[in-house]
């Protein structure tokens, strides 16, 4: 079994670069240290090793299928995986003890679902949507509602989901059609159908609880109409029974990637007897399901970054024993085949997935930071948080998985023929990666997300607090003499971001929306790469202070070395990508409207 990812890195962002030891400072996290925190993360690589990496190629090749009757049939591993998950507090782990969770920082539990990501992408989606259920349920549920789902769903046994889309509406929630019609007690008899549910209704879970989006008779047009309910496939009676809930599964999506993770189409009410149980209030479901769905987006964003970086892995691995052909220079044909990681184009194609790969995983952990400071601080502090978390939301869930699919594909071109063959799990990580892009908002709507909401709210406040945030590293970074150069690269594509929103600016001021909107994947683009020059500027002047002290306790010095080199690498190749964005953005000559539609024909 090959590498799937380097825990030194993972150790290096939790200790060196994003501090974790400062959130064991605050109360919620006051139970725990560094020692035990780590001791957890690694426990999550022994369950990786034993549990879920020797399945990740068998539930490709068996994928998850539906069995004709209602149901969907998993590798028989999967049941075990999740019990496992679930025993050693990998779904509830974040949660708050009084709901039966460990209250971990989001960051140790998240380099826990790291390490799961990137050793089976598929499984690990199972709970990581359970715990997001949940947590949905304690945030805006009743104490009856919490009691009859929560500790089931964290126990591992029951499966939870999020149902959104529609076969007619697809990513426009606005046109959902399934309607709840008043009963009683705040139960309602719920009718329609939702499709692309993952983890929906299989084998390897006793029950299914689908948090779902509906339209109450009556309620207003748009997204002020829709309200939030929660349906089981079985209805938890008073006595403690279950009964069937007409909630059934109509069919499973086969897939090119993440094939053993079930995608099912759901019908509610086909014969009259769905009911469903209105969480919070009416009209408010979409405000609450952003909850999951904004954790949702980081989740995705590090799930790509984590199977990046085990497609990354993989091809290190390969180059590094792999001999082929000589290197131009040497003119003996009878000297020995090199490695091919000592030829320059290799070279080249694993430089760039490791500046992909660490730099979005260390985007991720940043989010997983902030997230925690949001739901442990209060005042500014707090505020500042959430600010920067929303702008830096899309951007994580957007980098990671367009980039991290780039990065899969150089890992897959590493190897050759032998990347496009069955027999290396490069393919298959290739495959995996690319519903990153899709899942939670596609890579268009991400970036009318940014642009169109995140760059305006507070009246620009939430871009204005990340370019400071980026201010401070180019500044530290512009205090050390091999860095300077660096420094003021990321300074210069910082501050022409402030050019190109105040030149879109100006569309947005004449009511030109459609306009100001049209190049949001460009301004995407072009502010994704300064972000993660951010953090790349971040780790290389963590590493290079490192090395100036010759302190090698935690790591080694090429370690520390490679992180310098890595950011040199991501500066010379990657980062000039945002000045031709800006370029692009700034063209006055505007070519994608309406009215030149008839040149695509």
């Amino acid at each position: 079994m090959s590498a799937y990812t380097s825990m030194a890195h993972l150790k290096f962002l939790l200790q060196e670069v994003h501090k974790v030891n400062d959130l064991f400072a605050f109360e919620k996290f006051s139970h725990l240290n560094w020692e035990q925190a780590w001791m957890m993360v690694e426990s999550a690589k022994m369950l990786a090793d034993r549990d879920m990496a020797p399945y990740f190629k068998a539930m490709d090749e068996a994928p998850a299928k539906y069995d004709g009757k209602g149901g969907v049939t998993t590798h028989p591993q999967l049941k075990r995986i999740i019990q496992q998950a679930a025993e050693q507090g990998w779904i509830g782990g974040a949660a708050k003890f009084e709901h039966g969770g460990l209250q971990l920082p989001m960051m140790i539990y998240n380099a826990g679902q790291h390490i799961f990501q990137a050793a089976n992408n598929g499984c690990q989606g199972y709970f990581s949507l359970s715990a997001g259920a949940a947590a949905l349920i304690t945030s805006f549920g009743s104490d009856q509602q919490i009691k009859a789902f929560v500790p089931n769903i964290y126990e591992g046994r029951w499966q939870a989901t999020m149902a959104l889309t529609e076969p007619q509406a697809g990513s426009s929630l606005t046109d959902i059609t399934t309607s709840a019609s008043p009963a009683n007690d705040g139960i309602y008899k719920i009718k329609g159908q939702k499709i692309f549910i993952s983890g929906g209704q299989h084998d390897a879970c006793d029950n299914f609880i689908h948090l779902t989006l509906a339209r109450i008779d009556g309620a207003p047009p748009g997204v002020k109409g829709i309200s939030l309910f929660i349906i089981p496939k079985f209805w938890p009676e008073k006595d403690g029974t279950l009964t069937p809930n007409d909630a059934v599964c109509a069919g499973d999506f086969q897939k090119m990637g993440q094939r053993g993770y079930s995608t099912t189409h759901l019908a509610f009410g086909d014969h009259e007897g769905c009911r469903g149980w209105l969480l919070g209030e009416p009209h408010k479901g979409l405000s609450y399901m952003f909850q999951m769905m904004n954790e949702a987006r980081i989740g995705v964003g590090q799930t790509a970054a984590s199977v990046a970086m085990a497609a990354y892995q993989a091809s290190l691995q390969y180059a590094q024993e792999r001999p082929q052909g000589r290197l131009a220079s040497e003119k003996d044909p009878l000297k020995a085949p090199t490695l091919i990681i000592n030829h320059p184009d290799v070279q080249r194609m694993l430089l760039t997935q490791k500046a992909i790969t660490e730099g979005a995983l260390s985007l991720a952990m940043e989010c997983n930071r902030l997230y925690d400071l949001a739901h442990c601080t209060s005042g500014d502090e707090q505020h500042r948080s959430w600010l920067l978390l929303e702008i830096l939301t899309p951007i994580v869930k957007t980098y990671s998985s367009e980039q991290g699919s780039r990065s899969a594909s150089l890992a897959v071109q590493t190897l050759g023929g032998y990347g496009f063959t069955t027999d290396f799990p490069v393919q298959q990580h290739y495959r995996d990666l690319k519903i990153m892009s899709i899942y939670e908002g596609t890579t268009g709507i991400q970036s009318l997300d940014l642009l169109g909401r995140k760059v305006t709210m507070e009246k620009g406040k939430a871009l204005q607090e990340l370019l400071t945030e980026i201010g401070q590293a180019t500044h530290q970074a512009g205090t050390y003499e091999p860095l300077k150069r660096y420094s003021k690269n990321l300074q210069r594509e910082a501050d022409r971001i402030n050019e190109v929103v105040a030149h879109l600016g100006k569309f947005a001021a004449a009511g030109e929306i459609d306009r100001y909107l049209s190049d949001a994947s460009v301004f995407m683009e072009q502010l994704s790469y300064v972000v993660i020059g951010w953090q790349w500027l971040k780790q290389a002047t963590l590493a290079y202070t490192q090395l100036q002290s010759a302190r090698f306790t935690d790591q080694s010095r090429e370690f520390y070395e490679g992180k310098v080199h890595t950011m040199k690498f991501f500066f010379r190749y990657e980062l000039p990508h945002a000045e031709a964005c800006a370029k692009t953005l700034l063209d006055p000559e505007f070519l994608t409207n309406l009215k030149t539609s008839k040149a695509l024909i």
